[in-house]
């Protein structure tokens, strides 16, 4: 290959380069952390993504002896970039379509450049180097790995189906399977990669799931870089963990068959015979148990409990399964105007309430925010959206947690004037001062984003909460809308069997606190795993403090 210096043409190659890199650096600077948490900033690594792709196609013009493998990889990332550019949210609305991306920016470019590096590709590496910082790190595909796994829990959904980008489809709105649009696989090494970040968790479950499904695609003639070996070799201690040991017998015997001389095998073999020897002779020992008797069934696990005690019924309630409105109870609910007790902003034009549940009286608006305040929001709260925290009850302290997987942004009145006629409305509406309100919080739900059953109220048994705010515990829930989301991403409340769904432009709203000041222990909720789409909120929590004459106490206990 010819080294001389630089030509004029790579010299106008470098100045564009390096002037496509600092156009995205500010674009870049605050995707940083836990991107996998957003969609709606992940959509920017799309962008960075084409300009590699570029730089890399550009490289490949200016180096006239270009490696095969490397022109292989620049052409397929650049039929993927267009699709993916031509609508990076619907795009990365598909979980595995999301995932890959943050696999790819993570591992695969880093292999390429590796790749590049044999050549000395001086201005491809500059590139590279400009970008690296913005990238996803191994925290984020991990994060993205664990989003999947997830989602395949929540909603159902087999190894098989989720590698070939199926989604599940139904009837109703529920299952909207617009994301299938764009074709999204996974190969073996993603299902390999999955299986083994669910085992470096201690997750064997899971990474039987993966793992299995690995050792189903290889079988069925699939490429891949992983040796069928390393697949048997995680899948079948894996599976001696979740307590086959006969079919981890079988499994590690197939490994030693396709290499004998394997490390581990040999020795993993003769210690799982040794304990079903031990197994079977305490069987002949002990007293007949016809529960013994039943043959295994080999491969297929429950899945274990975990610390959430309403986990199925909440996971049900998320795929709109147990939903409990019956007949009687659609009775009682209506539709209606609502001035706002001839609040005079609404006489002219009353909002419209539709009744989402009787009890807990659960009510829904239409049009609460409008388009042009929605983009509005969502471009206010983008530059400032952080991981999401919740208060751990024993420290009082914010922190990040795996029940919480979503990014968010405080926005105040005087930000802007949109934000000070939403805060005004949400007044209007209600009946309720914002005046000791908290902020409007702006959420986006990245990669199965979700929050598991919590409650917005303090309990009893943590007081102090918002001791430090002054205005005594949070009495009432309003929560906007500002996306359609195109499956899951409910907001469900288990302990009553409801499920309401995300429709743009409508809020839901709802009392946390009973008149008498005690927590409503019924509005305990969750916002679902999103499975296709991209979910944003915005809530605004308000607090007692404020409300004496414009909602009374009760007199008893549950008024």
């Amino acid at each position: 290959m010819w080294k001389g210096p630089a030509t004029g043409k790579m010299r106008m190659m470098k100045r564009w380069i390096f002037h496509a890199a600092v156009t995205l650096c500010w674009v870049g600077w605050f995707a940083k952390g836990e991107v996998f948490t957003s969609i709606g900033q992940m959509t920017d690594l799309i962008y960075a993504e084409v300009e590699l792709v570029q730089s890399l196609k550009e490289y490949i013009q200016a180096e006239e002896a270009k490696l095969a493998a490397v022109k292989s990889w620049a052409n397929k990332l650049d039929m993927l970039t267009q699709i993916s550019t031509s609508d990076p949210e619907g795009y990365l609305a598909h979980p595995v379509n999301a995932y890959k991306l943050m696999k790819r920016l993570n591992t695969e470019w880093s292999e390429l450049e590796s790749l590049v590096l044999q050549d000395s590709s001086d201005v491809f590496i500059a590139n590279m180097s400009v970008h690296r910082p913005y990238f996803p790190d191994e925290e984020d595909e991990k994060g993205a790995a664990k989003a999947l796994m997830r989602l395949q829990d929540t909603y159902n959904l087999d190894s098989e189906s989720f590698s070939k980008g199926r989604l599940p489809e139904a009837d109703d709105s529920v299952w909207v399977p617009a994301g299938v649009r764009y074709n999204a696989l996974l190969t073996v090494d993603d299902c390999y990669d999955m299986g083994k970040t669910a085992y470096n968790e201690g997750d064997h479950y899971h990474s039987v799931l993966w793992m299995q499904q690995a050792l189903r695609q290889l079988d069925a003639g699939e490429e891949a870089v992983v040796s069928k070996a390393d697949v048997l070799d995680y899948l079948s201690y894996s599976v001696y963990q979740m307590g086959d040991l006969p079919r981890a017998i079988e499994l590690t015997r197939r490994l030693v068959a396709i290499d004998p001389s394997h490390q581990r095998a040999g020795g993993n073999l003769r210690y799982f015979e040794g304990l079903l020897s031990k197994e079977m002779r305490e069987r002949e020992r002990s007293a007949p148990d016809p529960a013994m008797e039943r043959p295994i069934q080999l491969g297929t696990y429950e899945r274990p409990r975990d610390y959430l005690p309403e986990r199925e019924t909440y996971e049900a309630l998320c795929r709109g399964e147990g939903v409990k409105m019956t007949p009687q109870r659609r009775s009682r609910l209506f539709c209606r105007y609502q001035d706002g007790n001839r609040n005079p902003r609404l006489l002219l034009a009353p909002m419209k309430e539709e009744d989402e549940w009787d009890s807990p009286h659960i009510v829904r608006y239409l049009d609460a925010l409008s388009d042009e305040e929605i983009e509005k929001i969502k471009e206010l709260a983008k530059p400032r959206l952080a991981r999401a925290t919740v208060r751990d009850p024993k420290s009082g302290v914010l922190t990040v947690a795996n029940y919480r997987v979503s990014k968010s942004a405080w926005l105040e009145g005087e930000d802007d004037p949109v934000i000070a006629r939403v805060n005004q409305r949400i007044e209007d509406i209600t009946g309720l001062t914002v005046d000791t309100a908290e902020l409007l919080q702006v959420a986006n739900y990245g990669v199965g984003g979700q929050y598991e059953p919590h409650y917005d109220f303090s309990r009893k048994d943590e007081p102090d909460a918002f001791k430090r705010l002054g205005t005594g515990n949070r009495v009432a829930t309003f929560l906007n809308y500002m996306s359609d989301v195109e499956a899951g991403g409910a907001t469900v409340f288990p302990d009553f069997g409801a499920a309401i769904w995300p429709r743009k432009g409508t809020a839901v709203f709802w009392y946390n606190l009973f008149r008498s000041g005690e927590g409503d222990y019924r509005t305990r909720h969750a916002a679902c795993p999103v499975l296709v789409g991209s979910k944003w909120v915005s809530n605004k929590w308000i607090h007692e403090r404020g409300q004496e004459f414009r909602r009374p106490c009760g007199l008893t206990e549950v008024d």
